[in-house]
């Protein structure tokens, strides 16, 4: 390890400390603004009749809120003719714990994947998770929402970023514009919905790095002087980078990680 932090006093330590915390505060109060604007987006009504197959059979969107009138959707990475889930995936399923939280606050999370449902809850029972998992197989679910790339199906929007808009800023993968190798292209991603009366509406998505607050071990890490231990992490050198970022190729799934 390199360019380790300066020892100092505890009262040297106390007043860097107070300097940040008055960053950390601006930042707190930054994010309440853009959660209070982020609860004013308008919304969009959902008209299309989306099938989805659960644990029940089939079912559609409006059933996926189980009676509460809030939904939080997980866009897992998981192709129809890949053998497990993304890794990258799974390390944000893997700290998906109890839901009662969100329950007794009238909302509902649910992860939904293009695979069959079979192989959805065979690989739910291997990593032992409870959260409610729902297949889109066979729909235009994932297209829709741009969880799955394919502009034979629905226009490219990555990101945000329509065909032009690549090939002005490129794709995150090549850098250059969208090209056809591209199509059937996974991405992770999070939605919310909103029930009223039998009404479905979509207030909110969110990709690329607007999901890793999601996987749960970076909050705590980003509190260590040794951090994500990535390449992109200032300062460098303190740590050998483990190769463990969202998409990074060194991720593996939860249970092929040694105790």
């Amino acid at each position: 390890m390199a360019d380790l932090p300066e020892v100092v006093s505890r009262e040297e330590w106390l007043a860097a400390r107070k300097e940040l915390l008055a960053r950390e505060k601006e930042l707190t109060r930054a994010r309440d603004r853009v959660n209070a604007d982020r609860r004013r987006l308008p919304m969009v009504r959902m008209d299309k009749p989306y099938v989805f197959e659960g644990p029940d059979g089939t079912v559609g969107l409006g059933d996926l809120f189980e009676g509460r009138p809030q939904l939080v959707m997980h866009h897992f990475m998981f192709g129809p003719d890949w053998d497990a889930g993304c890794p990258s995936c799974s390390s944000a399923a893997d700290g998906i714990g109890g839901l009662r939280q969100l329950h007794v606050r009238d909302t509902t999370l649910v992860a939904v994947s293009r695979a069959p449902y079979e192989k959805l809850a065979a690989f739910r029972e291997r990593m032992g998770w409870t959260f409610p998992w729902y297949s889109s197989y066979g729909s235009d679910f994932n297209y829709d929402f741009h969880a799955t790339l394919d502009d034979r199906v629905a226009p490219v929007l990555l990101h945000f970023r329509d065909e032009a808009e690549l090939a002005e800023a490129g794709t995150p993968w090549t850098g250059g514009p969208w090209t056809e190798s591209m199509r059937g292209e996974e991405l992770p991603g999070i939605s919310a919905f909103l029930k009223v009366g039998d009404e479905v509406f979509h207030t909110y998505s969110t990709y690329g790095r607007g999901i890793e607050e999601f996987h749960n071990g970076y909050p705590y890490l980003d509190l260590t002087a040794l951090g994500r231990q990535e390449e992109w992490e200032e300062p460098k050198g303190r740590a050998v980078p483990r190769g463990l970022n969202v998409g990074g190729p060194g991720m593996r799934l939860p249970d092929e990680y040694g105790t």
